[in-house]
């Protein structure tokens, strides 16, 4: 008998329930581009400040260089 009765359904009602999942859809996107957003701003106010590191030449040279000896009166 069920299998009269969903037989003799109208085809507009199955595609009724596709109207909420399209807003489902919206919804769960509109909500992942929120969180995406408000983790890049965190990332943002926490990590891009950071002062880069001076990788020239002339400044990874005194870096490597050996330190300059002391002077022999210095020690006791």
């Amino acid at each position: 008998m069920s299998r009269s009765a969903v037989s003799n359904a109208p085809p507009e009602s199955f595609s009724a329930p596709q109207r909420p999942l399209r807003r489902l859809t919206l919804e769960l996107f509109g909500v992942i581009a929120l969180k995406i957003a408000v983790l890049m701003l965190i990332w943002w106010a926490v990590f891009a400040p950071q002062p880069k590191p001076d990788v020239s030449p002339a400044a990874i040279a005194q870096r490597l260089a050996p330190s300059p000896p002391t002077p022999p009166e210095a020690h006791p």
